[in-house]
Formats: structure tokens, sequence, C-alpha cells
């Protein structure tokens, strides 16, 4: 029996993938020009919608090009010093700090070189080692995934921005859940973060999700749009409906009670638990609207525009409704409706 091709896992890339080709190959090639008008995006999103995946995909199509070099940190790390020892734990780019006599000793970072003076800052060390770089025509990514405002997020951004200033070639992707990267680029000190561009990773195409279904499950092209419909275009929800049906032997009707406890246990309750006590009571409107019209809920709210507004917005900017209709709002992910009005107390 062949293994099941859909993952239950967050983060982990599956094995069977919706690409966002055009949103990837936008910053692919902004990244890679020669003069580059961008050195960061921000890439964000509801919780389970594919940051991890997205980003991990751009990582891998610049990884394959000779001139760049990939490195993945961990924002709950120092992370200059883990910046600095990535790039000297690669053989080759250790042989090219060495014959600059960079000489990281001191920071405990590579061996000693005699006759040269140990580098006692890890900003100075790693300002000189993309220097050497840039000579050799080499580019840096640098990744964080799921990045949260600590000090040493704030310490390396201040240093990134200086690397950029002096025109060295590094380059950022972040990705973050709206309030961690929101708080992140409103510090006063980092206000060219605050101008950064950011991704907000939207639903995947039901019709992708559909061909997807199709292929794997020989589903008619009815039942495949009718299980794509089921997952809204949430990238989790693709993968659950896809394992609990590999495991009903292609039966998606028969999976759709595991597919919604498996959200609710592994999203839906955690996405719920993050929201302010005002976010759910708005959350719980939209739920009890048959329309979506906003102004029918602000009057089951007993709430004026300048307070609904405010709230409204912030669950656009999360990923859980959709505001594209003017006057209108939707939720974004599948049965989730249904999940607010079982949930809300």
């Amino acid at each position: 029996m062949r293994q099941n091709p859909y993952s239950l896992l967050f983060g982990k890339e599956p094995k069977q993938i919706i690409s966002r080709l055009p949103d990837l190959m936008s910053v692919v090639e902004s990244f890679a020009i020669d003069e580059p008008s961008q050195q960061i995006y921000m890439i964000t999103g509801v919780r389970g919608c594919g940051k991890t995946v997205f980003m991990s995909e751009i990582a891998k199509e610049l990884r394959m090009r000779n001139d760049w070099i990939v490195v993945e940190l961990n924002s709950e790390r120092n992370l200059l010093v883990d910046l600095a020892e990535k790039l000297n734990s690669d053989s080759v780019l250790a042989q090219i700090f060495r014959q600059a006599k960079i000489n990281l000793s001191f920071l405990g970072i590579g061996v000693e070189i005699n006759g040269v003076e140990p580098i006692t800052n890890i900003e100075v060390a790693l300002e000189k080692m993309f220097q050497n770089l840039k000579k050799r025509n080499k580019r840096v990514l640098i990744t964080i995934d799921e990045v949260v405002s600590n000090s040493f997020v704030r310490e390396f951004a201040h240093s990134f921005q200086m690397f950029v200033r002096n025109d060295l070639p590094v380059f950022l992707l972040m990705t973050g859940l709206y309030d961690n990267i929101n708080v992140i680029q409103n510090e006063k000190s980092l206000t060219f973060l605050y101008r950064a561009p950011k991704i907000e990773l939207k639903p995947l195409s039901v019709r992708s999700i559909a061909d997807n279904y199709r292929s794997n499950f020989n589903l008619d092209k009815d039942s495949s749009r009718l299980m794509a419909e089921m997952t809204g275009g949430y990238s989790f929800a693709f993968q659950v409906l896809g394992y609990f049906t590999w495991e009903k032997n292609g039966d998606f009707k028969a999976a759709e009670d595991e597919y919604r406890n498996y959200l609710t246990d592994y999203s839906y309750d955690k996405i719920w638990a993050e929201l302010s006590p005002t976010d759910q009571k708005v959350a719980y409107g939209v739920a009890l609207s048959s329309t979506g019209k906003i102004s029918e809920i602000r009057t089951t709210l007993e709430l004026d525009t300048n307070h609904f507004n405010p709230y409204r917005k912030r669950l656009i900017k999360k990923g859980i409704l959709n505001g594209e209709q003017y006057g209108y709002v939707k939720f974004v992910l599948p049965f989730f409706k249904e999940f607010v009005l079982e949930n809300y107390n």
C-alpha cells in the first residue's frame, strides 16, 4: 500500500503541495536582480496557511543557485552569533574567511589565526564576512520562521539595517502571525521594518486543490470540486482532509467528522485562544449573521462603526475574515462559523 502523501504536521513541507508560484517567483526575482530594490519580506497569515512551506520553497529555489547561501535562524536564540557560526560551519566559507584573515576565535567561532588580532565584536565580524562574500559575488538569504518580538530580534534587526545600508549582499525572509509581525514593525527604533513589504498569504486556489484531489483519489470533476470546497482553500485543511480521505480509501464524506475534529483540536482552538474577548465577540456576531452584512452585524452586537471597524480590520488582517465585498464580511476558514457558534461563551 502506498504511503499517505498528505501530512498532519505544521511547518514540515509535505509531499503534496499547492505551489504559490507567482508570489514565489516575485520574491525570488526581486532578490536576484543585479540591483535589488528589496532585501526583506515579511510573510504573514493565519496559523496553518502555509507560511513556513512558502518560505521554504523560496529558500529551496535560491539554494539551487550557485551564488546564494541560505541560513536558517531561530528567533529564540542569539541571531547574530548563530548567523556567524552557521556561515563559518560551511567548510568552503570557513576557508574564504581564513584567507581573508578574519579571526573569529575570540567569539568562540573558528580557529586562531596566527599574527591576526581577533575580532571582539560580532557585528564587525559579520560585516567583514559579508564584504568578502560580496567580493566573490555571493549573496546570503537569512530565514527566520515564526518570528517573535524579543531582544535577539531587535538587536538583529538593527544590525541587518546597517548591513543593508552598507550595501552588503544580505537578504531576509521572516514568517509570523499578524500580531507578532505587527509588534515588531511598530518598534519605534525599527522604522525600516515598518516599510518592509508584507506578503499576506491568501487561501489556495480551490481549482488547484480539486485537481490535486482528483489525481490522487480518482474522483470525477464534480466530486473533486466538492471535496476541495470543503477546505475553503485553507492550506492546513487541504492536508488534513487529504490525509483522512486517504485513510478512508478515497471516501471524503466518510472522512468529514475526523477532518473537522482535527481542525478544531490542532488549529481552531489555538486560533480562538489567541483572539481578544472583543475579537471573539465580533466573530460571534459574524457567525450569527446569515448574510454577512456589516450593518446587520453591528446592530446585533450593539456596536457603532468606530467600535466595530478596528476589530473587523484585525480579523481580516489575521486571515480569519474576508472583507473583499464592500459592506460584507465572511469567514475564510472552513467550518469556522460553526466552530464559533459552538465555542463562544
